[in-house]
């Protein structure tokens, strides 16, 4: 099978295993490396020996691509970048964090660089810093997670920015992590969404609520609009976040931008307007 990440990382299958701290160790890295997938070592908050043991473990077993998941956030983080640097680990995935510091270093060494992203704002960064390919991570995973589902974040993701957008699944409820690698090219059924993804309304509104776009109604929108497959974004914040709505202190009469991007986007509109010019409260 050939795709866009198996050629990118030499691997047989495009199938990813999860960096999950302290259960992705060298024996189940290797064991997903020699079947043909991408063994992933998860670094977590382990300090250098415990991270060499396991690299040391999966060269052992075999000869294949592997990687290592650095927590950007662990403060054993510059010991890791150095070790995989020195053992020539191929694949680095990051978490916690921006990469951008070890970036160069990691290019220099022949590293291929694929940090998580929770957001289409994070994505479009580590396209701009050069990351390889991203691993495009939504709130049904466990560890730092965004606000939006994967599905929703990776048609966004892969509209917006990166050409290799890595879907994982990250299923909590599993322990394991699924995690499967899609190829964003002519054939790939993510790009069969993307026309829907891409699709974007903008409508002005006013508030009519006497007291403003106050805790109360913007609670109320936040929590009705998380049953759509869209974005929102109002006057340019995060319409998912009722703290980034009450920050915009909208006052009862004033206007309001609203935006919308994604396969429900004009529900989500109606929506807004409903709730914004009713007078919920």
């Amino acid at each position: 099978m050939k795709t866009r990440i198996t050629e990118l990382l030499n691997i047989k299958y495009p199938i990813f295993q999860g960096g999950m701290a302290w259960v992705a160790d060298g024996d189940l890295a290797g064991a997903v490396s020699k079947a043909g997938g991408l063994g992933i070592i998860g670094g977590g908050n382990a300090p250098k020996e415990v991270v060499k043991a396991n690299i040391d473990k999966i060269k052992s077993l075999t000869d294949k691509p592997f990687g290592v998941n650095i927590m950007l956030l662990s403060p054993f983080v510059d010991d890791i970048v150095d070790l995989v640097i020195e053992e020539g680990v191929k694949v680095v995935t990051t978490g916690a964090g921006n990469p951008s510091k070890y970036m160069e270093r990691f290019h220099e060494a022949g590293i291929t660089v694929i940090p998580v992203v929770p957001s289409v704002a994070l994505a479009k960064r580590m396209e701009k810093i050069g990351a390889d390919a991203i691993i495009a991570e939504g709130m049904e995973a466990g560890g730092h997670i965004g606000k939006l589902t994967t599905m929703t974040l990776v048609r966004q993701v892969a509209a917006a920015a990166y050409q290799s957008v890595i879907d994982m699944a990250g299923r909590a409820r599993s322990e394991l992590g699924q995690i499967t690698s899609v190829s964003l090219d002519a054939n790939s059924n993510v790009l069969s969404s993307l026309d829907a993804a891409k699709k974007l309304r903008e409508a002005d509104m006013v508030v009519t609520d006497p007291a403003g776009l106050h805790a109360r109604p913007a609670a109320l929108l936040v929590r009705a609009l998380a049953s759509l497959d869209v974005q929102v974004w109002i006057n340019d914040v995060d319409a998912s976040s009722v703290l980034e709505i009450m920050s915009l202190g909208v006052r009862h009469g004033e206007h309001v931008h609203v935006r919308a991007q994604g396969p429900d986007c004009d529900k989500a509109l109606e929506l807004a307007r409903d709730m914004l010019e009713g007078g919920t409260h």
